[in-house]
C-alpha cells in the first residue's frame, strides 16, 4: 500500500498538482467520515471518467482540478475486492489527519497514493 516505487515523478506531480485544488475539500470530507463514524480509512477514489466507487464529491472544473473526485473508506473497497487484505491496508494507512489516501484510476496507473495535505 505505500506509494508505487515505479510511480513516474511526473506523473506524481500531475496528481498534486490537481490535489492542492481540492485538498481543502478532501480534508473537511475526510474528518466528517471519521467523525460521524462511518470509518477511520477514507479513500478518495480520483479519475477523469466516472467509476463506480463512493460518491461523487468534486467534479471535474469545480475547483479548476482536472479530475473527478469520490468520497469512499476502505469498507467498499473491501466489499467490492479492491483490498484483499484489511490488516495490511490499515497497517500501511497513514494519519488520516496529515495524509489523504488516493485511490488514483487511469490508464497509466492504478493504485492506492498517500499525498500530504498543504500546510497552511
Amino acid at each position: 500500500m505505500q506509494n508505487d516505487p515505479e510511480l513516474n515523478p511526473r506523473y506524481l506531480g500531475k496528481i498534486s498538482s490537481d490535489f492542492v485544488k481540492v485538498a481543502e475539500s478532501l480534508k473537511e470530507a475526510s474528518y466528517a467520515i471519521r467523525k460521524q463514524g462511518f470509518s477511520k480509512f477514507p479513500v478518495f477514489p480520483m479519475c477523469q471518467i466516472e467509476q463506480p466507487v463512493g460518491q461523487m464529491l468534486m467534479e471535474i472544473g469545480q475547483a479548476e482540478n482536472e479530475w473527478h473526485y469520490f468520497a469512499s473508506f476502505s469498507e467498499e473497497f473491501l466489499q467490492r475486492g479492491l483490498i484483499i487484505d484489511e490488516e495490511t491496508f490499515q497497517e500501511s494507512y497513514k494519519d488520516p489527519d496529515e495524509f489523504c489516501c488516493l485511490f488514483v484510476i487511469d490508464r497509466e496507473f492504478t493504485n492506492f497514493v498517500f499525498v500530504p495535505y498543504p500546510i497552511d
